[in-house]
């Protein structure tokens, strides 16, 4: 069989047709704030997208206007073209401002590249100040993030937390008393920010950002902030209040990990994970997770720096011999 034929079989496959969410999204200031950035943030007419640039004086960002003991939060986000090297965009969930040495954070980071190489995903999980046991995973992903904007979701319950691109699941986090206060418990913020990572984001830090290139711009639309609200002050018998929204949260489609969706999960695992916190040796040395399973034959595709031994080929590089599946969108799956 043919390698374009190929890879159209396993893009049918990896997104196959799902019930697309039924998630209402807001106006920006219905739910969101400037945060920093001066003019670098640019909102549309209509209050329904915003656009967050980094140049040589500042990066941008916005964050939720409230705080939410767990919830599912979303967005659609377009990624800068060109040279990106250095560059971070990010949506996540944090409390680092009212916890400084015990925060929580649930992350999706976009690490741009050199032209001609792919962005990479990487989605971390902390809890109560654990930067030093990290649980970051690394992916590409089956298609150019700057063409189109694709849907990142975070579900956060009491007992899991599910990543989400576009309708795929591509990581699940299953509270354990083993994990203690590593698995996220206080009441967070929603934050999108694009900034300066020259530091580590690309090739551990080698290849810096080149503001020849600027100003890099991200679209972010669709927002989408649905939980339980609280007052980070007086949070007295939080858990009784949010328990309705909470069970809203876990009977919606999007916290039923049905076997379609199980499936849709392990093929983008296996195909496009490209570092798990798991097999990190040099890190973390013989510290096992109680997260991680070690006997699983994800493991042996894992070498001891944590990266895949057999990494998937990139979009950009492929396009020239793989015919590109343009009458799929993987964004709806209606």
């Amino acid at each position: 069989m043919a390698t374009s034929t190929l890879f159209f079989v396993f893009f049918l496959l990896l997104f196959a047709p799902m019930a697309a969410f039924d998630v209402p999204t807001i106006p920006f200031s219905e739910g969101f704030s400037h945060l920093f950035g001066n003019d670098n943030l640019i909102r549309s007419k209509d209050d329904r997208s915003v656009r967050l640039s980094l140049n040589r004086y500042s990066g941008s960002g916005f964050i939720s206007s409230e705080l939410y003991e767990h919830g599912f939060f979303s967005a659609s986000i377009k990624l800068p073209r060109d040279y990106t090297a250095g560059v971070v965009v990010a949506f996540y969930t944090s409390n680092g401002d009212i916890f400084s040495n015990t925060h929580d954070e649930l992350d999706f980071e976009f690490l741009g590249n050199v032209r001609g190489k792919d962005w990479r995903i990487q989605t971390n999980v902390y809890g109560n100040g654990s930067t030093a046991r990290g649980r970051e995973e690394r992916y590409l992903v089956p298609f150019d993030p700057t063409e189109a904007a694709h849907r990142y979701s975070i579900l956060w319950t009491p007992d899991y937390i599910i990543f989400y691109i576009d309708d795929v699941p591509i990581r699940e986090v299953v509270r354990s008393d083993a994990m203690g206060g590593d698995f996220p418990s206080k009441p967070m913020s929603v934050y999108a920010t694009i900034w300066d990572g020259s530091s580590w984001a690309t090739s551990y830090g080698k290849i810096k950002i080149n503001y020849k290139y600027a100003p890099y711009v991200s679209e972010f639309s669709d927002l989408v902030l649905r939980g339980c609200r609280v007052d980070p002050i007086q949070q007295v018998d939080t858990a009784e209040r949010c328990a309705e929204t909470v069970e809203e949260l876990m009977s919606a489609d999007f916290a039923l990990l049905t076997p379609m969706k199980r499936a849709a999960m392990h093929r983008f695992r296996e195909r496009y994970m490209i570092y798990s916190f798991c097999y990190d040796q040099h890190r973390y040395g013989n510290f096992t997770f109680p997260d991680c399973d070690y006997v699983s034959p994800e493991h042996a595709r894992f070498g001891e720096w944590g990266d895949n031994r057999f990494p998937p080929k990139e979009v950009r590089r492929s396009r020239r011999r793989v015919r590109k599946p343009s009458p799929i969108n993987v964004q709806s799956s209606e």
